[in-house]
């Protein structure tokens, strides 16, 4: 048997047995923005918009949006990797973007964001009452995200004043690398005291945290209505026709299938019913 036929085989026998966990459900682990707070994961695009004008370079939001989720450092330095990007600062700034260029722009991002993030730090829709419904069955609530823990600290307090308050906030720097590795996820379990692995959601919103919950051993969880995906606040979406809506949730809800999400769900008010499936059947 070759190494790279073993290691499906390992993969195989994993996910075999992972859908075949019986028992409670001990903790749920949210990412924060799309998932958590901020609808439509509009904070961090107004942050790296605004911080790449700084350095006369406009993108858009589509390219801003194809990294989301990951470390804000990396996330920059992927930015910068696009070949359109890189030659743009290229011609802007004399030579291709460096090292030295990702930590420039990373430290304007690292100043921009915290105010940013303060003004999107309502929960979504299902929110709290998927967090009160957690507590009432002592489930353990966990969060991780991209952002860095100096980015967060105003956020932190705006959302909880707001109603979402985990029991366990775990930021990309506070862990060897961030998505989508699964350090934040064993870094949850490890604060919360919870175990084993399979006994824990990880609900997220883009495929970075999709590929985090599966590499952790988790059930691997997407919201799809307020995700980066839809990428539009809850004005923007009481504004859309239901056909359309639906026809949009459907195709993000797909795209989410095929990176390897074992459930989707519209909205966080549908956790419950996914726990308690989880619980009594051992499968989604």
């Amino acid at each position: 048997m070759s190494e790279k036929m073993f290691e499906e085989h390992l993969l195989h026998e994993f996910f075999v047995r992972r859908t075949q966990y019986l028992g409670a459900i001990r903790a749920v682990i949210f990412d924060w923005a799309g998932t958590g707070v901020d609808c439509g994961s509009l904070a961090p695009v107004a942050a790296f918009s605004s911080t790449f004008s700084d350095f006369s370079l406009t993108l858009s939001k589509e390219e801003i949006r194809a990294y989301m989720g990951l470390e804000k450092k990396e996330h920059v330095r992927r930015l910068l990797m696009q070949e359109h990007i890189a030659d743009s600062w290229a011609k802007l700034h004399g030579s291709a973007p460096a090292d030295l260029d990702v930590e420039d722009v990373f430290s304007c991002l690292t100043r921009r964001l915290p105010e940013i993030v303060k003004k999107y730090a309502s929960p979504v829709p299902g929110c709290v009452e998927a967090l009160s419904w957690l507590r009432a069955r002592a489930i353990a609530i966990g969060s991780c995200t991209g952002y860095n823990r100096s980015m967060m600290e105003g956020l932190i307090e705006a959302a909880a004043e707001k109603g979402f308050d985990p029991d366990c906030i775990v930021c990309a720097d506070e862990v060897p690398c961030g998505r989508p590795w699964p350090w934040m996820c064993y870094e949850n379990c490890i604060r919360l005291g919870v175990y084993p692995a399979e006994a824990v959601i990880k609900v997220g919103d883009t495929e970075a945290d999709i590929e985090e919950g599966r590499r952790a051993g988790m059930w691997s969880v997407a919201v799809v209505r307020t995700s980066n995906a839809m990428g539009l606040s809850l004005d923007e979406l009481e504004q859309m026709s239901p056909a359309e809506r639906t026809c949009r949730e459907k195709k993000i809800a797909r795209r989410f299938m095929e990176a390897g999400a074992h459930a989707v769900i519209t909205t966080l008010f549908a956790l419950p019913d996914l726990v308690c499936k989880i619980e009594e059947e051992g499968r989604i």
